[in-house]
């Protein structure tokens, strides 16, 4: 039975490379995002390379929208085996005092509201299909685990990822849906392409940073939904081997 897979975020950076990555292991792949022409584009590669895709433009914090992914994606292939949470947003990296109310909420809404959103909505799809139980990967980030200076909105909203993904983990056991995370550094990506440049650190000083293909993520996220139902990857981190975050730079 082909494996149908759901990634949010998907039309550029991390979601594509995973998106890709799944459809390649074999099976459909629902794309979501907000943009409709990149989620067309990488819909377009996978049926090339003889894939099948969907795309379904959507605002992942937006609750009816994502109702209506996620019926559109069970109404289309019967069922739902992999939600990869990967829609996320930053704030401009200014000081904490001077973020807006609205620079705050839209970071929150997006990166921590809109995962939930999506969990609730695939919970309900899993737990009751025939075989029932699936998988969710959410996507955490080395800011999951330690700060980039002025970055108090992303850093909050990825630590509570966290909570959530062994939240899910826990109380997805009983109707055999599995949650793990994924936490990247410095995968090459739009996003991501001022590292080349130098970014700032915490000693006030800016560097440039070391950075890897955001291919190695793609093929992460498949070893994770490879797995078997009895086995679940909780937490995985991939990152640019020489970027500075084990140690003090």
């Amino acid at each position: 039975m082909d494996r149908i897979s759901l990634v949010t975020g998907a039309g550029t950076g991390v979601g594509k490379a995973a998106s890709l990555a799944l459809a390649g292991d074999g099976g459909p792949v629902v794309l979501a995002g907000r943009r409709p022409e990149p989620l067309e584009e990488v819909a377009s590669t996978i049926r090339a390379g003889g894939g099948t895709a969907l795309a379904v433009p959507t605002d992942a914090s937006d609750p009816a929208a994502v109702k209506a992914l996620f019926a559109t994606a069970r109404e289309t292939y019967g069922r739902l085996d992999l939600l990869f949470n990967n829609a996320g947003t930053n704030a401009p990296g200014i000081p904490l005092e001077e973020l807006s109310f609205e620079q705050w909420s839209t970071v929150v809404n997006i990166n921590l509201t809109g995962v939930f959103l999506c969990t609730r909505e695939a919970f309900r799809i899993m737990k009751d299909q025939t075989p029932r139980g699936g998988r969710i990967i959410n996507n955490g980030s080395i800011s999951a685990h330690v700060p980039r200076p002025n970055s108090a909105p992303y850093t909050a909203t990825k630590h509570a990822v966290t909570g959530l993904t062994r939240s899910t983990s826990l109380d997805g056991r009983k109707y055999d849906i599995a949650c793990g995370q994924i936490d990247i550094g410095n995968a090459l990506t739009d996003m991501a392409a001022r590292m080349a440049r130098g970014v700032p650190q915490a000693d006030g000083s800016t560097r440039v940073e070391a950075v890897m293909d955001v291919e190695n993520v793609g093929r992460t996220i498949a070893y994770m939904a490879s797995l078997p139902a009895e086995a679940n990857a909780q937490f995985v981190t991939v990152m640019a081997t020489k970027m500075p975050f084990i140690g003090r730079g």
